[in-house]
């Protein structure tokens, strides 16, 4: 698509995409005059894909499940342009989240998301473990830290992982200077993703809070799970002097203790090999085709429980965003 048609479409709002489907929808119904109306009058309009209410305001199914309003979204005008293919805005207003503290006493569990400049959206989920201590530390600093990198780190992958090593140390200061010893056995994962122009999708975590990217009705996953059952996860372990115990379950520990070999905080097990430096990947977040879709998931490990296959993944991942494109 040329510079030119892009403004062209940006300017008018849509109307040129929006007639397109209008007539994709006159077209449809005119073909299948069989088709039952939505109205008992002939004189009135009909449903379609397109018009699900008859009110001339067209709308997409899309393969995650929900009535997609793509079409009536702003663009954005420079990326379109970069990238010669017309890019919607993504708005904080479809951005949903949502925690539930079981059984626990106390909810480790926190989230953020936020509009870091006008081409970068910042997502975040934190899972805490041994208090809320260190899940809290990076609630409060890992927006600022990413906004005091930006300006001088284009590479969002390497942002990313300064990032992470920046909050870690900074919270190792923070709690040795505090007189609460809880702090030393406060720990962390972090799954953080950075949007940028609409299209780049950048995901660094640590820890076992996995996020998917629902595209087509098919989960792609974003992130790998750090634990000691990963046979490189296990010898860093052992090289650092740490070791692996199986609890009565099966569930391989860190010197007995902790389920991850990744984290923020956990400064009692720094030593033994447990490490906050990320593992990133980059993606883009629209594939173009007929339906794209860039929905994506980020759940605490503790949630997914028995749910390990893919196409259950999906199916539960959907419940938590059944109304949105970002949860």
């Amino acid at each position: 698509m040329s510079t030119a048609a892009l403004i062209t479409l940006v300017r008018s709002g849509g109307n040129q995409v929006r007639r397109r489907v209008l007539l994709s929808s006159r077209l449809l119904q005119d073909d299948r005059r069989a088709t039952p109306t939505c109205h008992s009058s002939t004189s009135e309009p009909r449903c379609s894909r397109f018009d699900p209410d008859g009110s001339g305001s067209p709308a997409t199914w899309d393969n995650f499940g929900i009535w997609d309003n793509r079409i009536d979204e702003p663009i954005l005008l420079p990326p379109s342009i970069k990238y010669g293919k017309p890019i919607p805005k993504i708005s904080l207003e479809n951005v949903g989240c949502a925690s539930q503290i079981g059984k626990r006493k106390e909810n480790e569990d926190r989230f953020d998301f936020a509009q870091l400049t006008d081409e970068v959206l910042y997502f975040a989920v934190y899972d805490g473990h041994g208090g809320p201590a260190a899940a809290d530390f990076c609630h409060t600093h890992m927006e600022k830290c990413i906004m005091d990198l930006l300006p001088k780190e284009k590479n969002l992958e390497t942002l990313l992982t300064l990032a992470f090593l920046e909050i870690d140390k900074a919270f190792s200061s923070h709690a040795r200077l505090s007189a609460d010893a809880t702090l030393l056995t406060s720990g962390t994962t972090a799954t953080v993703a950075l949007l940028r122009d609409g299209i780049e999708l950048v995901v660094a975590s640590v820890g076992d809070s996995r996020a998917i990217l629902c595209r087509k009705g098919k989960p792609m996953k974003l992130t790998i799970d750090h634990t000691p059952e990963r046979k490189d996860e296990k010898e860093r372990i052992k090289k650092c002097g740490g070791f692996v115990a199986w609890n009565s379950l099966g569930q391989p520990h860190v010197n007995g203790r902790l389920a991850m070999t990744r984290s923020i905080g956990d400064l009692d097990l720094k030593t033994s090999g447990v490490i906050a430096e990320p593992e990133t990947k980059r993606i883009k977040a629209i594939q173009y085709g007929t339906e794209d879709n860039s929905t994506a998931v980020v759940v605490p490990f503790g949630a997914w429980g028995k749910y390990k296959n893919s196409e259950i993944n999906f199916s539960f991942s959907r419940s938590f965003a059944s109304s949105g494109r970002w949860a």
